[in-house]
């Protein structure tokens, strides 16, 4: 859906500003929980997204889905 979409897109604009700031201060890792209240998995399918993004980055990066199942 466009909310869905327009949050990635926010989002990995602010993680590319912060990244950069965590990596000179030679931070080994960033953790990132998004949260959903709706039962609809939103959550899911962004965190999803915005690491794949990051994956074809070249980057390395992790998702762990607490409550899905």
């Amino acid at each position: 859906n466009q909310a869905a979409q327009e949050t990635i897109i926010d989002v990995s604009s602010l993680l590319e500003r912060w990244i950069t700031r965590f990596v000179g201060m030679n931070r080994s890792y960033l953790t990132i929980a998004f949260g959903c209240t709706g039962g609809r998995h939103r959550s899911v399918y962004i965190a999803e997204k915005i690491a794949d993004i990051y994956k074809r980055k070249g980057k390395v990066a992790a998702i762990s889905h607490r409550d899905c199942g």
